[in-house]
């Protein structure tokens, strides 16, 4: 399949300089809440919220190993959807996770509820209006708070999830290491036609709906194509891409692994939470030095 990267927006860094001016001006004022029903012999789980742009107040799961610290990181970035669930019982015992609800997912979608399909195209034909801009910044306001926390070893902050997770990395380079499976922005505009799964179909609903808006929707998504972010990426990044038959295969993503400037380790998914969940936590417990990870009694 030939693809080609689409150009960066000639305001791409003030763009997203102005962002994260603005989050920086705000704080973060974070409320921890101890959450008796999810913490357990291995673990205290809080309820924490945090201020992002808007201002909007942003929640996530935030779990502490027992025992003495500080402990290296964990921080989920949650899919497409409206729940996002807490790390994994096993994960939880080595340590520190944060499972994020950005605006408009579950437990924080006062005033804003993200509709699902509907969020990919919330304000899109805009860049100021667009959803994730917003969405970027509350991404970015987790890193603000783990990097002060007492508990945290701060060299030690890996992010797991999509495309958010790799915009996170270049914005913050606090972060260690990036796990990142791209699926929303990479190449939108040339790879979106070529599908009609979700949330994709999404881009081309809207184009169908409003053609008159369609560029100015390519436009805006050129500003979140992690392409245009890889260069900045300074962590140690695990770059996981479909086989050949998918639409994100190795032979699409090899620009966007290309463009880093510290070349990433590329791993296709076996379409298998086990296989892929054991490869993740054995890359991760090694670089951090905890030997064999804890992992469920099914993946053993």
């Amino acid at each position: 399949m030939s693809f080609s990267a689409t150009p960066a927006p000639g305001d791409f860094a003030a763009y997203w300089s102005a962002v994260m001016d603005e989050l920086e001006a705000l704080s973060a004022v974070p409320e921890l809440t101890h959450n008796a029903l999810r913490s357990n012999e291995h673990c205290d789980v809080y309820d924490l919220r945090l201020t992002s742009i808007g201002p909007y107040r942003i929640f996530a799961f935030y779990s502490i190993p027992k025992g003495d610290g500080p402990f290296p990181v964990n921080y989920h970035i949650g899919g497409y959807g409206s729940v996002v669930h807490i790390a994994t019982y096993e994960e939880r015992q080595q340590y520190v996770t944060v499972a994020l609800r950005h605006r408009g997912q579950r437990l924080a979608d006062q005033p804003f509820a993200a509709a699902y399909p509907g969020l990919l195209t919330s304000g899109i034909d805009s860049p100021p209006s667009y959803i994730y801009r917003g969405i970027v910044a509350d991404c970015c306001r987790v890193i603000d708070f783990l990097v002060d926390r007492p508990e945290v070893d701060a060299s030690r902050i890996s992010v797991v999830g999509d495309d958010l997770a790799l915009i996170t990395a270049a914005l913050r380079p606090q972060v260690d290491a990036a796990h990142t499976t791209p699926t929303l922005f990479y190449g939108a505009e040339q790879l979106a036609p070529r599908t009609n799964a979700y949330p994709l179909e999404e881009l081309n609903d809207y184009a169908r709906a409003h053609p008159d808006k369609a560029a100015a929707m390519w436009r805006t998504l050129s500003y979140f194509d992690p392409i245009h972010f890889a260069p900045q990426v300074q962590a140690a990044t695990t770059l996981v891409t479909g086989n050949e038959k998918d639409l994100f295969s190795p032979e699409v993503i090899a620009p966007l692994a290309a463009a880093f400037g510290r070349t990433p380790e590329q791993y296709v998914s076996a379409h298998s939470s086990y296989q892929d969940g054991v490869q993740r936590a054995r890359r991760q417990a090694e670089r951090y030095g905890l030997g064999e990870p804890v992992l469920p009694p099914h993946w053993r």
